[in-house]
């Protein structure tokens, strides 16, 4: 695991859109987890830590 990844997997925890977007970038993805987010904060955080650990 690179520090790249580690420092995304740290926003995620803290700030899950913008590690979604740092993952894939402005897409589907980043507008589900912003809508997860606004929801609520949990979902959010879990779909963000799943994208950016899935990613290349």
């Amino acid at each position: 695991m690179d520090s790249s990844k580690i420092v995304n997997i740290i926003i995620a925890l803290f700030l899950p859109p913008l590690a979604v977007f740092l993952a894939k970038g402005w897409g589907t993805e980043c507008i589900v987890d912003l809508i997860l987010t606004i929801l609520f904060f949990f979902p959010g955080m879990l779909y963000a830590l799943y994208i950016v650990l899935s990613s290349n």
